[in-house]
C-alpha cells in the first residue's frame, strides 16, 4: 500500500487515510488536490449563497438568472434559461413564476409561437440585480480575494480558464 499524506495528516491502520486503503499506483495526491479544487468552490458558493439571501432576500439561482437576462438585454427564452443554468423545464418555470411574483422579471409568450414563453427584467429587477452585485463583490473581495495575494489569485484564475477552455473542448467533442 502506499499513501500520500497532507501535512498534519494522520494516517489509521495499515496506511489507510480515513479508513480507506489506498492501492499501490493510485494517483491519490491526484484525487486529493482535485477534491481539494471541488471543495473550496463549493464552500465558495455556498458563501455567496448565503450572502445573498441575508442581504438580498434572493436565492443564487435568482441572481444567475437577474445576470443573464441584463446581459442579454433582451427577452430571453426559458428554454435557452434553463439550459444554461442546466434546470429542467419544470424547475425553470418554478424558479420563474417566483420571480414573477417578486415583481423581478416579466414572462410573455414569444410572437408567433404561443408555446414557447420569453422572459425579461423589470425595473425592479435591474435595481435588485444591482444591489445584489455589489453584495457579490464585496463577498468576494472578502472570501476569495481576501485570503490570496494577488499574485496567488492571477495564478488560479489563470489556471481555473485553462481548464475551463480543455473541459468546453472535451464536452463539445462529445456532442
Amino acid at each position: 500500500m502506499s499513501t500520500v499524506t497532507e501535512p498534519g495528516e494522520h494516517l489509521g491502520e495499515h496506511g489507510a487515510r480515513n479508513g480507506v486503503a489506498v492501492p499501490d499506483g493510485l494517483p491519490d495526491a491526484l484525487v486529493h488536490e482535485f477534491g481539494t479544487l471541488l471543495g473550496a468552490a463549493e464552500l465558495l458558493e455556498r458563501i455567496a449563497g448565503r450572502e445573498l439571501e441575508r442581504r438580498c432576500g434572493i436565492r443564487h439561482a435568482v441572481f444567475e438568472v437577474l445576470l443573464r437576462l441584463a446581459d442579454a438585454g433582451c427577452p430571453r427564452s426559458m428554454g435557452g434559461l434553463a439550459d444554461e443554468l442546466i434546470l429542467t423545464s419544470g424547475g425553470m418555470t418554478r424558479l420563474v413564476d417566483r420571480m414573477v411574483d417578486a415583481g423581478l422579471v416579466r414572462r410573455e409568450p414569444a410572437p408567433g409561437d404561443r408555446r414557447r414563453q420569453l422572459v425579461e427584467l423589470t425595473g425592479a429587477g435591474r435595481a435588485k440585480l444591482e444591489e445584489a452585485l455589489r453584495v457579490h463583490a464585496e463577498t468576494l473581495r472578502r472570501h476569495f480575494a481576501g485570503p490570496l495575494t494577488e499574485e496567488q489569485r492571477h495564478l488560479l484564475v489563470d489556471a481555473l480558464a485553462t481548464l475551463r477552455t480543455t473541459a468546453r473542448e472535451e464536452l463539445g467533442a462529445l456532442h
